[in-house]
């Protein structure tokens, strides 16, 4: 008796379902797609006990004959696909053919449709892939299906299913993703008889994003401007590095309108963070991109959640352009007039006491004249710097300021942090000016260590600090970068090695922007603030590419607004 057999279609679709449907969601992510791909413009998805009771979910779209639903329960039967040829093109979200049968296979089942122009619709019930009634239905246009007793025939899988309020938790996020993928249509979530949301079409996805994300967040939206390249379309929107989060959760990718989960569009996004976002932190993003169907394989994994690009490298670069296009700080272009009025000791400005970044003369080198500002400002592109009104300096550390919103704590600490790192990394000429040490430092290293910094002697050159072996276990160091101010070099350097040798942080140790940042804020850490260096430190931070935040994420500037202090101290909006 042979060994090997045929499984019966009931069981391949059962195991084919281990692969499809995981959980709930899994259901209503199938099912939502099947329902975009027919056209519809309203979508109705209701579940009970978190979708283990009853999944159903209602569309307006094309519908379906009698022949071709039941044909949609048959294992690889699909509308979507006629030649291995279509497999290098495709656009639908659904393609394989397995989702309607899987799901039937594991679960009560009941298929309810009718196509626009028929008089009668059909209606098919299938209990655990065994099609059990076939009959004439009266119904709306467009397709229901209803999946109850989820897993009933299957009980290793139905005791893996997590808590109801899990599970729901898991269709909600899911429906919120396609509504998001699909911004004209309608989407609507009933859960135990409860709505939870109602969607209506948006004409634009920063419309969606709006409906979703709810209006405080919404203000802070910076826009991706549309970049186009290599075959390929990026848009989208993300929130200021200070809304970075740990995990990738609040990341939100649309691929030719197919939610994604991608390690090349990921990494993508927090390069261009970089800097901007602290280690293991990751930016708030949502990004629609459009792709020439044959540069990627939607066809590499079973739940389609995964996709491959044929030129990775080129999607990285247009998501980069992307977001430093967006992340670019926004220029004011002010007429003389204007500056002139700006400037300091004019009528109603007060120099010692308030800091008018409009107006104050920028630091611009090759002027020897300071009042030769103003008739050079017409011409060039300023940042546009916020006003402030300096109050005093808190426990020797923050700087207390008052802005047109509210109250402002400012930390020079973080400020030189930024400062230092982008002097380290937007060096001129790409050449770092050094000081040399009038006595070399020697250091005691461990025998790898010292094998370690050694090899890497060029990649510290890069980053202004001279090394050589002194014989035995000792390092000698020669110079640092100029622009730092070290009161101890050795303590500074000292600690410096012991950072960048032992930190567990990913990525190479001695990579530039790394020793960028371990370089600033060790620098940083040694700054003494005073409220005197206040305005000259503002004006230098608000020259950075990123003045917000310190490079490794931690805000510079804090801003309590009228309104929030309002709601602490109980104080009504009307005052």
């Amino acid at each position: 008796m042979p060994k090997i057999r045929v499984l019966s279609d009931i069981l391949a679709s059962q195991v084919a379902a281990g692969e499809v449907v995981e959980r709930p969601a899994s259901v209503v992510k199938e099912l939502v797609e099947n329902s975009i791909d027919a056209g519809a413009r309203e979508i109705r998805v209701e579940v009970d006990r978190g979708g283990s009771a009853l999944i159903r979910v209602s569309d307006d779209g094309c519908g379906m004959s009698r022949e071709d639903a039941l044909l949609s329960l048959e294992r690889h039967a699909t509308s979507k696909l006629r030649t291995a040829g279509d497999l290098a093109s495709i656009m639908t979200l659904g393609f394989r053919g397995e989702a309607v049968p899987s799901i039937a296979s594991v679960s009560r089942f009941r298929l309810v449709t009718r196509e626009h122009d028929a008089v009668a619709g059909t209606e098919i019930s299938v209990d655990g892939g065994k099609v059990r009634d076939v009959k004439e239905a009266g119904c709306a246009p467009g397709t229901m299906i209803e999946a109850k007793a989820l897993f009933f025939n299957m009980p290793a899988r139905r005791k893996f299913l997590r808590a109801e309020s899990t599970e729901a938790a898991h269709v909600e996020h899911q429906l919120r993703l396609h509504a998001l993928a699909a911004p004209g249509v309608r989407f609507r979530l009933r859960r135990d008889d409860r709505e939870i949301f109602d969607l209506a079409p948006a004409a634009k996805a920063v419309d969606r994003v709006r409906q979703i994300l709810g209006t405080d967040l919404s203000r802070e939206l910076i826009e991706l401007p549309l970049t186009h390249g290599n075959g390929m379309t990026v848009h989208g929107y993300v929130l200021p590095a200070s809304h970075a989060r740990k995990g990738r959760r609040h990341q939100y990718v649309f691929l030719n309108g197919r939610p994604v989960e991608d390690g090349v569009i990921a990494r993508a996004l927090a390069e261009g963070f970089r800097g901007a976002v602290a280690d293991g932190m990751y930016p708030a993003a949502w990004l629609w991109i459009e792709l020439e169907p044959n540069l990627v394989d939607v066809n590499v994994h079973p739940a389609k959640r995964e996709v491959r690009f044929h030129k990775p490298t080129d999607v990285r670069d247009g998501i980069l352009e992307a977001v430093a296009r967006g992340l670019r700080p926004r220029v004011e272009v002010m007429s003389p007039l204007e500056a002139k009025r700006r400037e300091p000791g004019r009528a109603g400005v007060e120099p010692a006491a308030q800091i008018h970044f409009h107006g104050q003369e920028p630091m611009l080198v090759g002027l020897e004249k300071p009042r030769e500002v103003a008739s050079v400002v017409a011409n060039a592109a300023l940042p546009v710097m916020p006003e402030f009104r300096m109050i005093g300096l808190l426990h020797h550390r923050y700087v207390l300021m008052e802005s047109e919103d509210g109250l402002v704590l400012f930390d020079p600490k973080a400020a030189w942090d930024r400062i230092f790192y982008e002097k380290l990394r937007h060096r001129e000429g790409g050449v770092l000016e050094t000081q040399s040490l009038l006595v070399p430092l020697l250091l005691e290293l461990e025998p790898r260590d010292l094998d370690l910094v050694l090899r890497e002697r060029m990649a510290l050159m890069d980053a202004g600090i001279e090394v050589e072996a002194f014989g035995g276990n000792t390092l000698q160091i020669r110079s640092f970068p100029a622009c730092l101010t070290v009161a101890e070099p050795r303590l500074f350097l000292g600690a410096l090695m012991d950072e960048l040798l032992h930190d567990p942080a990913p990525g190479p140790r001695f990579a530039m922007d790394r020793m960028a940042r371990v370089l600033a804020k060790r620098a940083a850490a040694s700054v003494i603030p005073r409220l005197s260096d206040a305005q000259s430190l503002l004006m230098e931070l608000f020259s950075c590419d990123l003045p917000y935040c310190a490079a490794d994420g931690r805000p510079t500037l804090t801003e309590f607004s009228l309104r929030e202090l309002g709601r602490r101290f109980g104080v009504s909006s009307q005052g």
